[in-house]
């Protein structure tokens, strides 16, 4: 990577925190607020596009894993695709427990009225967060999720709500939603599962679905 394309790259970045972050607050912002997780191998930006998409009103705090991978980052360290390292999830996860608490403070942010918005590696330490680190997490909306906790503790997550929507042809991800939304219904979450017409990738029926699913929260 050339000297330009870094700074362009790292332009606009907090890293004053745990994580490297991004903040977006649009002029006409509301209360409510995004955290977005990214996918694996990327970065923070690749959220941007659809979290404008669901909620153009909303502050959005993208994130950056701190786990190097390939040109781009993820959460937490893996052993196979859908195999993962237990304490590189259990350390990352809290601490981003500490940052998203320490970022709220920081920015004024709610998170009673904040969104979890997750895609693949990033959705799947969202589950992690809940169950580690009790009351953190109100809302989350996962794409393309899979619970990666080997002994998931028996937290109480009654008042949390949680969107699953998986992609009917991603056979590496796809065949672990159901027990994603049955692990976390048994802790006590109102789960919504979805199934999209897609692979692995997300698009505008995701953000469709997300959108209206936050809306619903809303009205109620």
């Amino acid at each position: 990577m050339s000297v330009s394309e870094y700074n362009e790259k790292n332009a606009g970045l907090h890293r004053d925190l745990a994580f490297p972050y991004r903040l977006l607050k649009p002029e006409n912002a509301g209360g409510e607020c995004l955290f977005l997780l990214h996918g694996s191998g990327v970065d923070e930006t690749t959220m941007l596009p659809i979290a404008r998409q669901i909620a153009p009103d909303a502050t959005l705090v993208a994130v950056r894993g701190r786990i190097p991978q390939e040109d781009g980052f993820r959460w937490f360290e893996r052993i196979t695709p859908t195999s993962f390292e237990q304490a590189s999830i259990r350390a990352e996860t809290s601490a981003f427990a500490a940052f998203a608490s320490e970022a709220a403070k920081r920015h004024g942010l709610d998170l009673a009225r904040t969104t979890f918005l997750g895609y693949s590696n990033g959705a799947n330490l969202v589950p992690s967060l809940m169950l580690l680190n009790p009351g953190l997490v109100r809302k989350a909306a996962l794409l393309r999720a899979m619970p990666v906790l080997d002994d998931a503790p028996a937290t109480d997550l009654t008042g949390t709500r949680v969107l699953i929507i998986a992609g009917a042809a991603d056979e590496t991800y796809g065949p672990f939603a159901p027990t994603l939304a049955t692990l976390l219904t048994k802790r006590g979450a109102e789960v919504d599962a979805r199934i999209v017409p897609s692979g692995h990738e997300i698009g505008d029926p995701d953000a469709a679905i997300v959108t209206q699913w936050l809306a619903a929260l809303v009205a109620t």
